[in-house]
């Protein structure tokens, strides 16, 4: 009999050494186990095949068919000027006949599909509906043809009420996996369970084996959702483990209680405030205040709507911090934001910045800024300061990683607008305390990745969502260029409008430079009047072309100026002060200004070709606009024609809210979790394979609460081998990395 652990090749059967290779190269199915977990993306409602004579573009099909025309066809491809082909098929159902079409780079790649759907040939065909010129089309149709009279009915036998689809690679079919799972299913002796029989009992989880035959081969929907939900309470149980035991470790190597002392300096700092706290920003500075009194190390996401004050309250935290004998470090993702939270926290402390040392009697102490742009020079004094202690604060970049930097006694590190760091990043910054030190992480609109580690409980979460008086309402408009292409004028002229009336105007574009973009490989291709694919390239908007553009055409006349990352750091910084005193009236920038830039007067945002922005990010860059009290006015400016498009719906969704907690949950259902256990940030592959934060937060609650329960009971899980063994296995994992590091 067969384990899961034996190579895939045992469940193969028959199948030539190429397909076995794409098997375990193509799918990544290394081991009978890899197959038992590949479930399918989606089942067909088959009722054994689909009757097609009342079809619905957008439908899936699932039918056996006769090809009765197939013709080939060359032109000329529009882009590269070169020959190309494409086949053309109709497949006979018991309905309307099914257009097939299949394009080729080269001619043999045309006759193999011109081969493969020769006219007289019968098969089971799977694809979607869809109309063109008014004829029925089979888009993307996958196709398992019929040799001999016994592999038709061979096929056919196999389709049920529920047909499973699966993620496959090119040269599989469906089919192809789901025989081999079916072979695997029947060779296997024994599959072991994970799970202890009361956890399953309490929790009401299947048992693995039919968990496995629901999934795989179900009778019915509701099989399929008690399957998911047996493999999705695993993975959450497993991983809980991890964090749990991993929290458990944190809190035995302790932390430095940091109780504030006699509270001098902080107590000097409130009485120096020109305004009252908000009641949320006194409450959750309590609840820190409690937090850093803990043997154990704080670790509390900071979140609130742009301008709700999160600053203040780190910095009351580490005044706190300082006067307890230690030292904060503030990590910021940008010199632009370093050096404003420098400016406007010194300008805050006043004469409490200048003197003192964390551990002389006097109330103040120093504040250093550490950028990467500081020359070897400038930066001698500050990191001397900070390695003997006689600074207590320090606010920098990405050069407070480096190894030059050093600390007496690091108690706090606070990160502004955590998602902008990786793991590593913030790790190696609290790897310079002798003892773990306190974290606190704020963000104006939790990413992906963090309302994932929030759902899974590994971040304790305070939340502002008080606004402090004196900010206006942000209107937002998405301007669709394509539908209303004269739009575009009238925001300049309304950007004209704003600058007469004495305010300031940003205008963001994706680019820094440049001049025509490739197409994106997800978007949407046309195609012409022959039905040939086309894609037509697509220039996105440039801060050097934009700027002058403007400057010789629309604005002429008024001061504009461009700010993006590969300026030197003191034009940069000399940008924004010239902006700030209103010596600039039109800031054309990149994302530089996306976080930090606080410009009272500035009430209007112009966002270039926006769909190249993700929701966090256009949310928080018309958080820029409508600080001083004036309303603000943010559009959206787009070149993509669908309406219906994910692009077009995150620029919807941004125009719609200015709820910074929905958009993140909007956030999070578009781009994924992230790597909840690893390294990885957006763009790369979660870590999770069944489980979606949002759609499973009750379950990952659940699993919370009874790996809780199991480690109380038994901390080495000696009682359950197996899930103590795929524990070890993910804390080993390059993705278990993440806990020892965050």
């Amino acid at each position: 009999m067969t384990t899961l652990e034996a190579p895939i090749a045992a469940v193969l059967g028959k199948a030539t050494p190429a397909k076995r290779k794409k098997f375990e190269d193509g799918l990544g199915l290394r081991t009978v186990g890899d197959l038992l977990r590949h479930f399918p993306r989606r089942y067909l409602e088959t009722g054994s095949l689909t009757k097609v004579r009342d079809l619905r573009v957008g439908q899936f099909l699932c039918v056996v068919g006769e090809i009765v025309e197939c013709r080939q066809h060359t032109y000329k491809d529009r882009r590269t000027g070169r020959p190309a082909y494409r086949v053309e098929a109709v497949l006979s159902t018991d309905g309307p006949r099914l257009k097939m079409t299949f394009f080729a780079k080269n001619q043999h790649m045309s006759d193999w599909h011109q081969s493969r759907v020769a006219k007289g040939r019968r098969g089971v065909f799977l694809g979607q509906a869809g109309r063109f010129r008014d004829e029925w089309q089979l888009t993307n149709p996958a196709m398992t043809l019929f040799g001999v009279a016994d592999d038709e009915e061979s096929i056919v036998d196999e389709i049920g009420d529920l047909y499973p689809i699966y993620p496959l690679t090119k040269g599989l079919q469906t089919w192809d996996v789901a025989r081999a799972v079916r072979a695997a299913r029947g060779q296997l002796d024994h599959l072991p369970e994970l799970l202890p029989d009361h956890v399953r009992e309490q929790y009401d989880v299947l048992d693995v084996a039919r968990a496995y035959e629901w999934v795989h081969a179900p009778e019915d929907r509701s099989q399929v959702a008690r399957a998911h939900h047996r493999f999705r309470f695993e993975e959450a149980l497993v991983t809980q483990l991890v964090l749990a035991r991993r929290r458990r470790a944190v809190r035995e190597l302790g932390a430095t209680v940091r109780t504030g002392g006699d509270g001098a300096l902080q107590t000097a700092f409130d009485e120096r405030l020109p305004f009252e706290l908000t009641t949320g920003q006194r409450e959750i500075g309590e609840q820190i205040a409690r937090d850093l009194a803990q043997p154990h190390p704080m670790n509390r996401l900071l979140q609130g709507e742009v301008g709700s004050g999160k600053t203040l309250v780190a910095l009351r935290a580490m005044l706190r911090v300082v006067d307890s004998g230690g030292q904060a470090a503030l990590l910021a993702p940008t010199e632009v934001l370093a050096q404003q939270h420098h400016r406007s926290i010194v300008a805050m402390l006043g004469e409490l910045a200048d003197g003192g040392t964390i551990f002389g009697p006097g109330e103040g102490t120093r504040v250093e800024l550490l950028t990467g742009s500081m020359t070897k020079t400038q930066r001698t004094e500050p990191l001397l300061r900070l390695a003997s202690g006689e600074a207590g604060i320090v606010i920098g970049t990405h050069a407070l990683l480096e190894e030059t930097v050093q600390f007496a006694d690091l108690g706090l590190v606070v990160v502004d607008e955590q998602h902008r760091f990786g793991v590593e990043q913030r790790a190696a910054l609290t790897d310079k305390a002798a003892i773990p030190p306190h974290i606190l992480v704020m963000t104006a609109t939790p990413i992906p990745r963090t309302v994932a580690m929030t759902v899974f409980g590994d971040l304790e979460v305070s939340t502002l969502r008080e606004l402090p008086a004196g900010r206006a309402p942000i209107q937002t408009n998405v301007v669709p260029l394509a539908e209303q292409p004269t739009w575009l004028d009238r925001a300049w002229a309304r950007v004209r409008e704003e600058v007469e009336q004495g305010h300031q105007v940003y205008v963001v574009c994706p680019r820094i430079s440049g001049d025509v973009a490739e197409a994106d490989q997800d978007e949407v291709v046309d195609v012409d009047e022959d039905g040939n694919p086309v894609a037509a390239p697509r220039s996105f908007a440039a801060v050097e072309e934009v700027v002058d553009q403007l400057a010789s055409g629309p604005l002429a006349g008024l001061r504009l100026a461009r700010l993006h990352g590969k300026l030197p750091a003191e034009e940069k910084d000399a940008t924004m002060r010239a902006f700030a005193r209103h010596e600039i009236d039109v800031l054309v920038s990149t994302t530089v200004i996306e976080v930090g830039v606080d410009v009272a007067n500035a009430t209007t945002m112009v966002i270039l070709d926006a769909d190249r922005f993700g929701v966090s990010q256009l949310h928080q860059l018309r958080g820029r606009v409508g600080r001083g009290g004036l309303p603000g006015l943010c559009l959206l400016v787009t070149q993509v024609e669908d309406p219906t498009s994910p692009a077009r719906e995150r620029l919807a969704a941004v125009g719609d809210t200015s709820d910074g907690f929905l958009l993140s949950r909007i956030d999070l259902e578009q781009r994924r979790e992230g790597d909840v256990l690893g390294a990885s940030q957006a763009g790369r592959r979660s870590s999770l394979e069944n489980l979606r934060v949002l759609r499973d937060e009750d379950t990952i609650v659940a699993a919370r609460e009874a790996a809780e329960a199991l480690l109380e009971e038994d901390p080495a899980l000696l009682e359950a081998p197996l899930l103590a063994d795929a524990v070890t296995d993910l804390e080993r994992s390059q993705q278990g990395d993440f806990v020892d590091k965050s």
